[in-house]
Order: structure tokens, then C-alpha cells, then sequence
């Protein structure tokens, strides 16, 4: 698959004569496409939504136009339901609470918002009643343990991962949470992530269909809604293709009429809590070439370092690279394309083929629109750099400025600077 910028070197010209590089920018057409789609290819399910991660992109401008086309928001912190509820999801039926280890007020603010609350661990129960109180719809999160695979590809180990509950616990929890008044219940789980295949939510769904057939059957209990969570992924390099969400859409739909609509439970909602999907490839770091350095490696010093964009220095990641107005010249040169944090691993591309790069030339990262500006830090005494929407008409405006000195000393105590 060829990676194109959404935006063309005349537009990025334009746009940086008004905002300085570094920047995080965010393609608004794109992002409604997306939302769309994912609705289209669930409508089979009436009370399909989506709860869109808001770790991923916490930005109140994104979440916006993803309210608009029907989105709710998966919230796991204090400050993320605050957002939610600022937003305007707070009419109870648009925030997910999923979060682990929670403190107490975390819950009760979930509560008093409506938001639906997903509980990770079955002694989550006496600590939620004692916060707060059983609400009468709650969630609890399922782990298989073991190892997950698609065929004989490994997608990862649930077994090893510290979300959710086994499944005697959460018979048990069940059980108990009945005893409590709740009236309807939910059932979520998250098993791999990134995935870029279609068979991964229908292979998931079945799993939780039959085990809310199971708890539906054992325990007498309506199951409202079950949340295939997120795990849908991007093709971050250019040799894959991207994931079908049609062919995935069909897929759920066919095992739920094969396990839930025999059961007597075809009035189940559906619901997912993609980030990574909805956002990634729907945002550029835009970057310039500073510097140009030449020892035992080929590098290139650009303007932003691993404080814009962690995922290549914490995971090793790829994210793929465009020199913007060479796209295409051929790519004969071989750089580490690096930032200026005092850290080895703060590199961007690493030995990457590229066309040959001049200081002052624009180059965009891709698909950074998820888990990008949402994982920045100040390490170095490093800022984080603006937000921009490229919105639907072709205009931009800034969504979030960039960090100044002063906010970097805003927190501090007892000096005057």
C-alpha cells in the first residue's frame, strides 16, 4: 500500500507560514470518513456505538467531531472523564469507564456522570460499593489468559497481561453483582493489539458471545451490551494492507446470528472503542530538516524529537516518513532520521531509505494521529508542540497551542522565574 500525505507540499507551505514546525496535524475528512464507515459496517446491530479511546488523541476538537458523527468516548482516568463530561458525553449513555487499579473518586465522578462502568477485577466490587454504589448497568472485563492466535500467527498473551477478570471470577462477579440490584450487564474484553487482519474482532466475538450465551443460561441474567473493546489496527508500514472494516463488520454480524440470535439474545448491542484506527492515519507530525551530520551514519537533525512522537524510541515502531516535494525522486540515500533528545534511541527512522534531504525541507511522519501528542513528556525540558485541524474545507485553524517556557514552570514551587 503506497503512503500518501493528506496534505500536499502547497497546502504544508501555506500552513507552516503560519505555524511553526513542529506540529501535530490532524486531517478533519478524514476522520468523519472513518467514523462513518465504522457505522455503516455495524449497522446491522441497532445499538451499535463506538466509544472512541481518548488516551489515544485527547484532544476536545477531535472528540468533538467525533461526537457529532454518533461517537461515545472510552474514558480511563479522572481527567478523561472530565474531559468527556466538558465535551458534552455526559447524558449517560456516551462515556465508558474502563480503567484498572482506580481510585475512589475516579469511580464516583464515573458514576455521577452516568458513564458506564467497566470493572477489571472482581474485588473491584466491594471497592466500588464503598465508593459509591452498584449502579444498576456495569461492565466487567473478561481475560481468557493463555495464548491468543489467528491460525498459527501469535497475536499476543493475554495470560501475561494484568486486565480483566478469569472466567470463574467473572461468573462470580455476576452472581454477586445481581445480588446487588444490577439490571443489566455488559461484557468487554481486550485481547491483542494492532491487529491488521480481519479475522481478528469476529474470532473475539465469538469468544464473548458464548460466554454471554453461557452467563445468560447459568446465572439468569440480561446482557445488554458487549464491547469488543479496540485491537483493530493500522498498516504502519507500507507493504501491508490496511484492515477491511466491511469484510469485519460482516464478520461479527455473522457469528452473532450463528450464537447469540439462536440464544435468544438478538436485541445484544455491540460496541468497540477504537483509538488507533480511528485517528492514526488521520494525523501527520510535520517536522523540518535542521541539521545534517555525517560520521560512522548518515543523519538527519529535524526540529522534533522522541517528546512529540515516543513510539518509535519506546517500541521501536515504524512510522513512515515523506519528504515533502520529493515524493518522487528516488530514495538513494540512507539516513537515521533523528531528534535532539539527550538519548540514543531518540530516532525517528533508522536506516531508512529516503531521496536526498536538504536542510529546510518539510517531512511528515505518518500516522501519528493516535498515541502521538498523547504520549509527550518533558523530559529535557522539552515542549510540546500545537495541534492543527485541516478541516473539511481546506482551511486550518490551531486546536491546542504549543507549550511555552512558562507552562513548563507553572507547577513549580518556592522560585520565581
Amino acid at each position: 500500500m503506497e503512503k500518501k500525505p493528506f496534505v500536499t507540499k502547497e497546502q504544508l507551505d501555506e500552513i507552516v507560514k503560519q505555524y511553526p514546525t513542529p506540529f501535530h496535524l490532524y486531517d478533519e475528512k478524514g476522520i468523519r470518513e472513518t467514523a462513518r464507515n465504522l457505522n455503516k459496517a455495524f449497522s446491522w446491530n441497532e445499538g451499535f456505538k463506538e466509544y472512541f479511546a481518548v488516551k489515544a488523541t485527547p484532544t476536545p476538537a477531535i472528540l468533538k467531531i467525533l461526537k457529532e458523527e454518533g461517537c461515545g468516548t472510552d474514558c480511563s482516568s479522572l481527567t478523561e472523564l472530565m474531559m468527556s463530561d466538558r465535551c458534552g458525553f455526559a447524558d449517560g449513555d456516551s462515556i465508558m469507564f474502563s480503567s484498572n487499579e482506580t481510585p475512589a473518586e475516579e469511580f464516583v465522578l464515573a458514576k455521577k456522570l452516568g458513564a458506564i462502568i467497566n470493572l477489571d477485577d472482581i474485588t473491584h466490587i466491594d471497592f466500588l460499593k464503598e465508593a459509591c454504589g452498584i449502579p444498576e448497568r456495569i461492565c466487567c472485563r473478561f481475560n481468557p489468559g493463555g495464548i491468543f492466535s489467528l491460525g498459527t500467527d501469535i497475536m499476543d498473551n493475554p495470560g501475561d497481561a494484568k486486565y480483566g477478570m478469569t472466567k470463574p471470577q467473572i461468573f462470580e462477579a455476576f452472581k454477586r453483582l445481581k445480588r446487588e440490584g444490577v439490571k443489566e450487564f455488559g461484557i468487554h474484553s481486550f485481547l491483542a493489539s494492532n491487529t491488521v487482519s480481519n479475522e481478528y474482532y469476529p474470532t473475539l466475538a465469538a469468544i464473548l458471545f458464548n460466554l454471554a450465551v453461557e452467563l445468560k443460561e447459568a446465572l439468569d441474567v440480561h446482557i445488554g451490551f458487549i464491547n469488543l473493546s479496540g485491537g483493530i489496527g493500522i498498516p504502519y508500514t507500507p507493504d501491508k494492507e490496511p484492515n477491511d472494516i466491511f469484510v469485519i463488520g460482516e464478520g461479527v454480524r455473522q457469528a452473532y446470528e450463528e450464537i447469540l440470535v439462536p440464544a435468544g439474545m438478538g436485541d445484544v448491542k455491540i460496541f468497540t472503542e477504537l483509538g488507533r484506527y480511528m485517528l492514526a492515519p488521520n494525523g501527520h507530525l510535520v517536522v523540518k530538516a535542521i541539521h545534517e551530520k555525517h560520521t560512522y551514519k548518515e543523519y538527519i537533525g529535524v526540529d522534533a524529537c522522541a517528546c512529540n512522537l515516543m513510539r518509535p524510541a519506546m517500541y521501536g515502531a515504524y512510522h513512515h516518513i515523506t519528504v515533502m516535494g520529493k515524493e518522487n525522486e528516488p530514495c538513494d540515500q540512507v539516513y537515521d532520521v533523528v531528534g535532539s533528545l539527550c538519548e540514543n534511541n531518540d530516532k525517528f527512522a533508522i536506516d531508512r531509505k529516503l531521496p536526498k534531504i536538504d536542510m529546510g525541507d518539510l517531512l511528515v511522519i505518518h500516522d501519528t494521529g493516535a498515541h502521538g501528542f498523547a504520549m509527550g513528556y518533558n523530559y529535557n525540558g522539552k515542549l510540546k508542540s500545537a495541534e492543527i485541524l485541516l478541516q473539511e474545507d481546506g482551511s486550518t485553524r490551531m486546536i491546542r497551542r504549543a507549550e511555552t517556557p512558562e507552562d513548563y514552570f507553572a507547577t513549580i514551587e518556592g522560585f520565581d522565574f
